[in-house]
């Protein structure tokens, strides 16, 4: 256990200074008890605990919920946006995540304090899967740096690289495909690795700042791309 807590001390020393430019990792699992916070789409406020998420190939079906004891279950295009807790070792993982400065670009309804606490930011978007658009829940990966694009979790993605200690994984790799809209947009599209060369002006609106200080496109400057847009290129 010391050699445990002393590895993931030396991890944190390492990694702690890049989380200001990175993706928060993916939540699959989700706390039971642990308040979770839904807003539905005319508004009502729901303070709730998860009892179970469906999934159908990776993407949320429906939610079941206990609130004041009685079960309830909502389907995706009735909320809005959500606040979950991870569970287990998917809260190890998230305490890296806490270092990021969340108040930098983001969108004002997305609450700071509820980040800060651990929990996962979820909100409403149609996807495009394949030919047709769907209306999920997805969680966004760059709740801290948002204002001009949001970047989902691909359920589907694979990744680069993993960060572990032992068999304890505690920051996912680099994902090969996120899907991404700019805000205000009504569909995020699914954006693969071999195919962001292609998308790069579109992306980016042909932002000239992130060409004179990036020569070339890579994959593995994601982050700093969008931030750079963020900064400079966006309204």
């Amino acid at each position: 256990m010391k050699r445990i807590i002393f590895s993931l001390l030396l991890l944190f020393v390492f990694v702690a200074p890049n989380i200001a430019q990175s993706f928060l990792s993916p939540s699959e699992r989700f706390s039971g008890k642990k308040p979770a916070y839904l807003t539905l789409s005319d508004g009502t406020k729901v303070e709730c605990t998860i009892d179970k998420i469906k999934r159908k190939k990776g993407l949320i079906k429906e939610i079941r919920v206990k609130v004041s004891g009685k079960k309830v279950s909502y389907k995706p295009d009735q909320i809005a946006f959500m606040y979950l807790m991870p569970s287990g070792f998917d809260k190890v993982a998230k305490g890296l995540d806490k270092a990021y400065d969340v108040q930098k670009w983001k969108e004002e309804e997305i609450k700071s304090d509820l980040l800060k606490e651990g929990y996962i930011y979820f909100e409403q978007t149609v996807v495009q899967v394949k030919k047709k658009e769907r209306t999920m829940l997805m969680q966004l990966l760059n709740p801290h740096f948002a204002k001009s694009i949001r970047v989902y979790h691909d359920p589907w993605a694979a990744e680069t690289m993993s960060v572990g200690v032992g068999s304890l994984t505690l920051a996912g790799g680099f994902d090969k495909s996120y899907y991404i809209k700019h805000t205000g947009d009504k569909v995020a599209f699914r954006l693969k690795k071999k195919k962001y060369k292609k998308e790069f002006d579109s992306l980016y609106d042909s932002c000239k700042a992130i060409k004179k200080e990036y020569k070339n496109v890579h994959w593995n400057k994601l982050i700093k791309h969008i931030i750079i847009y963020t900064e400079k290129c966006s309204n």
